[in-house]
């Protein structure tokens, strides 16, 4: 069985440019910076601090609203089809000012902890398995039906609506809506652009994967960075590459992909199959961006915190 990485291809995993979609929001404005354009000076450092797979079990949300809370973790996404999304959608309804994206979700490559579509499994039969859960790959691809993907996208979506959710952005479980091809890719595009919302792209994939930029408008904003920890760091070396990132942080606007959670019994069951993005994992990722050290080198080198949110009201009519 092929796992795939909870985030990004193996490829340039460290520091990727950042680029997201907003239908409304030109490319450039008079040649400013995305920081000139959020009022911030020349050479400023800004990072949004993104957990992801909120909703997947109690101890990933319970984790994530514990950082939200403290203030370093300021932005999330949420996986719609999972078990424990009742509990996040009714946080972020009773904190409409939270900055959460929904975590587009078409595979469930847990062994044991599993979950299905939310669009009726007869309606999205290329999506599911033999038991109707979401498949644990998708074997390159071969046999899912792009109108099913968008049957499913937007069940999604309409499911977080529904339930008090009001997204701020789009994201892709495992980058498969990026990765696959650019049906796949086009399909989240125009659904995003229905729904007015941003969609992470990295330009780096550009090389990979040429139907990217073919795909992408003149509307298009791009983010600067983006940076994520990779399977071959060493538990012990953990802090260390977050330190080592931040302190080389280029001045633009950066995020930082992360998988906080808590290493109890719940998550260690769930993720027991591979110990990559498992419970200890997202212990690592919790404790650090919640810790003193984050916070002393947020303050040394001038890094300031900023959401999506703010982003996006770049976009809001004048």
């Amino acid at each position: 069985m092929v796992y795939w990485s909870a985030m990004i291809p193996a490829f340039n995993l460290h520091v990727l440019p950042l680029v997201f979609l907003l239908s409304t929001f030109p490319l450039t404005v008079a040649g400013q910076t995305l920081a000139d354009r959020l009022g911030y000076p020349p050479g400023a450092k800004l990072i949004v601090v993104h957990a992801d797979d909120l909703g997947e079990t109690h101890a990933v949300t319970a984790a994530a609203i514990k950082a939200l809370q403290g203030g370093t973790i300021n932005s999330a996404s949420l996986m719609v089809p999972c078990p424990w999304f009742p509990e996040i959608a009714d946080y972020a309804k009773s904190h409409p000012d939270a900055d959460f994206g929904l975590h587009l979700t078409l595979t469930s490559e847990r062994v044991y902890y599993r979950w299905g579509p939310v669009a009726p499994a007869d309606q999205v039969p290329s999506l599911v398995d033999e038991n109707g859960y979401l498949h644990h790959d998708w074997e390159h691809n071969q046999h899912v039906n792009a109108k099913q993907v968008e049957s499913e996208l937007r069940a999604q979506i309409e499911r977080a609506l529904a339930m008090g959710v009001r997204p701020t952005h789009l994201d892709s479980h495992q980058y498969r809506l990026i990765m696959s091809g650019k049906e796949l890719f086009d399909v989240m595009l125009r659904v995003a652009h229905e729904y007015k919302l941003p969609v992470f792209v990295a330009r780096d994939w550009f090389a990979d994967y040429p139907y990217l930029p073919k795909s992408l408008g003149p509307n298009d904003i791009v983010l600067d960075h983006t940076i994520t920890i990779a399977p071959e760091v060493p538990p012990e070396k953990w802090a260390e590459f977050y330190s080592t990132q931040l302190k080389s942080l280029k001045p633009g606007v950066t995020e930082f992909v992360i998988h906080p959670g808590f290493d109890d019994e719940e998550l260690r069951a769930a993720t027991k199959e591979r110990s990559t993005w498992g419970s200890a994992w997202r212990q690592r990722d919790y404790d650090f961006f919640t810790s003193d050290q984050f916070r002393q080198i947020l303050a040394q080198q001038k890094i300031q915190l900023i959401t999506w949110r703010e982003l996006a009201r770049l976009a809001a009519p004048k």
